[in-house]
């Protein structure tokens, strides 16, 4: 690990330099990859440099033994530069441990209403909400792709892009099935029901990720309606995408504008597109290692919503919060801290066996 962290702090410093260089500035795309790269390595820098320092503490506190007077104070500082270079060693694994390369991306949220009727769609109102409200907390922005409500405000269906530092790193772990049980407006009897919507994360898929081939592509415009009706377009403004060759079938209606909605269209079926390799590679690695947290398996259960017992319970993980107000309220950070923290330990677990053999 030592050898690692000297050339990564090595990388730290040529970067600074070159920051220095004049040169840098005249080329924006180079400027771009040289601040990325010297953020991304900042942490490890300055852990390392931590490191390196409470060496130090302790080779000069060892040397302190030897002298009576000063062999109390010594003791306690060999002993406080000892914790603080455990502590630090833990730090750096975490922090070399392999970065997703998606981490950086947007992402394009879909949920879905699944089994329970009008219940599941009002559920999946109330996710949209929820992930709406989290976003916000973080100052990503939210667009709407596409939306499919029922009459009683459910949503059927719903795609939409958030955009922000991060959004993948934190929302990537909240696909799957989510579970509600609760009494629904629609019951006179007041009896729970038991309800799921769909969450898929995909991340945005960037121009060197896919490439799309016009020919490939068929598109159709429409009128745009909503439930019951309303906002009817007079104008053929939504969109219909149809890629022949895998036969994904994308809408946009949200936007006035035919080309605003074949716009957000093209960047919601790039994602798809994209998320459809990415599940082939995950798949083989699946299939020598499975994960602590999960698959993030579309067909998962993850997590359930109780509202009578005030509780949510994440699966994967064993973890009950009864603050379920909160979290339907956007207040998700306890939770995806603690899915972030068992990926971490996962990954250093399999780090560990994979160094044993």
């Amino acid at each position: 690990m030592l050898e690692k962290l000297k050339e990564l702090a090595l990388r730290y410093e040529d970067l600074q330099a070159q920051l220095a260089d004049p040169s840098v500035y005249g080329d924006a795309e180079r400027l771009k990859t040289v601040n990325r790269e010297l953020k991304d390595l900042t942490p490890v820098a300055e852990a390392y440099q931590a490191y390196r320092q409470a060496e130090a503490d302790r080779a000069a506190a060892e040397e302190l033994l030897s002298d009576p007077e000063m062999r109390e104070l010594a003791q306690e500082e060999l002993t406080a530069a000892r914790e603080e270079m455990e502590r630090l060693r833990q730090e750096l694994k975490l922090l070399l441990l392999p970065k997703d390369p998606n981490d950086r991306k947007n992402v394009i949220l879909e949920i879905r209403a699944g089994t329970g009727g009008e219940e599941a769609a009002l559920f999946a109102a109330s996710l949209l909400r929820m992930y709406t409200m989290y976003a916000a907390a973080r100052g990503w922005k939210t667009d709407t792709v596409e939306l499919n409500e029922t009459e009683l405000g459910g949503v059927k269906e719903c795609s939409v892009l958030i955009e922000g530092e991060g959004a993948w790193s934190r929302l990537k772990f909240e696909s799957g099935v989510h579970r509600v049980q609760r009494v629904p407006v629609t019951e006179s009897n007041g009896r729970i029901q038991t309800s799921a919507a769909t969450v898929a994360v995909l991340p945005e898929a960037e121009a060197v990720d896919v490439k799309l081939d016009p020919a490939d592509i068929e598109m159709q415009v429409y009128r745009a309606s909503g439930a019951g009706g309303q906002h009817v377009n007079k104008t053929s403004s939504a969109v219909r995408l149809i890629h022949r060759p895998t036969g994904l079938v994308v809408e946009c209606q949200q936007e006035r504008s035919q080309f605003q909605n074949r716009d957000k269209a093209m960047r919601l079926l790039a994602s798809r597109l994209y998320e459809i390799e990415r599940e082939k590679q995950d798949a083989d690695i699946a299939r020598e290692r499975k994960s602590q947290v999960g698959s993030g398996d579309r067909s998962e259960k993850i997590r359930t919503y109780n509202f009578p017992q005030g509780r949510v319970t994440d699966h994967r993980i064993g973890l009950t919060l009864y603050k379920i107000d909160a979290i339907m309220d956007g207040d998700l950070d306890e939770l995806i801290d603690a899915l972030v923290t068992a990926d971490q330990a996962e990954k250093l677990r399999s780090g560990a066996e994979d160094a044993s053999e």
